[in-house]
């Protein structure tokens, strides 16, 4: 089962696991926009110089310059027949962009996939992550803003694909191959 889909959920809810477990079982690259952007910096191209310009001052890469990132990418042999797409659309406006590249491309987003989560287990699991890997900064008040500011922009997101007809929820919690499974069945129930 080959699908080009977007995957959204709040931070902590497993994206990025079972993005990685998605593209494997469906056979499709897991892109990220992280990834896109680590990858333009360490090879030096002229996009990785202009994310870098941000990133070093601990600024949001710009709309524009995450577009071109992403158009470029979308546009490589590996992602012409599926691909999963992981921090991207971040807002209505990328999702714009995203309609026009795809449709440029001629291959239409087959479905978006949310996984939700109950924002107080959220909480509990990225604190436990962020004693486990040492990250001072992931605070319970860092942690509750990055999941309102979240809210705040995906749900416009998911209302958009919901609108659309693409838009599958699957619950986030549970063990990994529980989720896995969970959407997969998604997935294959919706795909059909």
């Amino acid at each position: 089962m080959s699908a080009r889909l977007v995957l959204l959920g709040p931070p902590g809810a497993g994206k990025g696991t079972q993005a990685s477990r998605l593209a494997e079982r469906l056979a499709i690259p897991a892109i990220s926009t992280g990834d896109i952007f680590r990858a333009n910096i360490t090879g030096g191209t002229e996009l990785g110089r202009k994310v870098q310009e941000y990133t070093a001052v601990g600024a949001l890469v710009p709309d524009e310059l995450t577009n071109a990132m992403v158009r470029d990418r979308l546009a490589q042999a590996d992602a012409r027949d599926g691909f999963l797409l992981d921090g991207y659309p971040r807002n209505v406006a990328q999702v714009g962009e995203l309609d026009d590249i795809l449709a440029a491309a001629g291959r239409p987003l087959d479905v978006a996939v949310e996984l939700t989560a109950d924002p107080e287990v959220v909480v509990e699991r990225l604190l436990s992550r962020a004693q486990i890997e040492g990250r001072a900064d992931d605070t319970e008040p860092v942690i509750r803003h990055r999941l309102e500011v979240y809210a705040l922009q995906t749900a416009p997101i998911s209302q958009v694909y919901e609108d659309r007809g693409l838009l599958v929820r699957v619950d986030g919690l549970g063990s990994v191959d529980d989720v896995t499974e969970r959407l997969m069945l998604a997935l294959a129930a919706h795909l059909a």
